[in-house]
């Protein structure tokens, strides 16, 4: 069964070390997304409508918004990932045009050949989370290097280029109907269902599905359902009320739900990223 080694949370995001054994659902991030891999047998991610492969030599870079998922064939060995979910705002701080890391086509393409370095770092990285769960400088040092070098190579960051990006994500308005359907999901993702949201936007079912898959580039349910996983992380490890009460909040009907919906998502459950997570907090502390 897939776990959580170790899982490191702050203003840069979350990076997460992964024993996978397990596929995940289509899923997206509001995050540029990084997936190395540490050990273990070389396997692959769809993004998008691509089959990419994860091997020492391979990484896979999915942009802001990309559905992707995680394909693990069945009896195949397990695969140990570090997966990187880097939030655009500390970016910026390492360069201001790496804001653009949120747009969509910051990176090319979904695969890359990987230098020697960004192994080295990778690598690194996974044993200082490891065997120092508590170093939070070193590690955010290790990271922020490691990004500079993945997005030196593979993103189009510099200033001309993300202009473009920016101005391409912005290339077509966005249905005033489907802004309002965006709205309720963004204010209200709890509880409302896709009928609520259809009929808050004055459409049809089928006609809200076709239109808001033409303006946003993903489905209304896997919009949503990004909003309910980083709902889902915060209160995960910034809260401690119990998951029975989280799962309540977020508009499970039960616990049960809300364990397999997180357990799809992210691969681990909700009490394993709750304990993985605040050990590494409290050996910073």
């Amino acid at each position: 069964m897939s776990s959580a080694v170790r899982i490191a949370y702050g203003d840069f995001g979350r990076v997460a070390l992964l024993d996978m054994d397990r596929s995940l659902v289509r899923h997206a991030h509001p995050h540029c997304h990084v997936l190395l891999k540490v050990e273990g047998a070389d396997t692959a991610f769809t993004v998008g409508n691509r089959l990419v492969p994860l091997s020492e030599g391979n990484a896979v870079l999915v942009n802001a918004w990309e559905p992707h998922a995680y394909v693990h064939v069945p009896k195949s060995a397990a695969t140990v990932i570090l997966a990187l979910y880097i939030e655009p705002q500390w970016l910026q701080l390492i360069h201001k045009s790496w804001v653009s890391s949120s747009a969509p086509q910051f990176f090319q393409s979904p695969s890359g050949e990987i230098t020697p370095r960004i192994r080295k770092l990778a690598m690194t990285l996974a044993e200082q989370m490891v065997h120092d769960p508590g170093g939070r400088v070193a590690q955010e040092k290790l990271l922020s290097e490691l990004m500079i070098s993945t997005i030196e190579r593979f993103a189009q960051w510099r200033a001309g280029a993300s202009v473009s990006i920016l101005a391409s994500a912005n290339k077509h308005r966005i249905d005033w109907r489907i802004r309002r359907a965006l709205d309720v999901i963004r204010t209200q993702p709890r509880g409302v269902t896709m009928d609520q949201v259809a009929k808050e936007a004055g459409l049809s079912r089928s006609h809200f599905y076709r239109l808001f898959q033409r303006n946003v580039d993903v489905s209304p349910h896997v919009y949503m359902n990004v909003f309910k996983m980083e709902m889902a992380v915060r209160s995960i490890v910034d809260s401690n009320d119990c998951l029975s009460t989280l799962s309540g909040n977020l508009g499970f009907s039960a616990p049960s739900h809300f364990s397999r919906f997180f357990r799809e998502n992210a691969g681990v459950t909700p009490s394993e990223f709750r304990s993985v997570t605040r050990m590494g907090l409290s050996a910073q502390a």
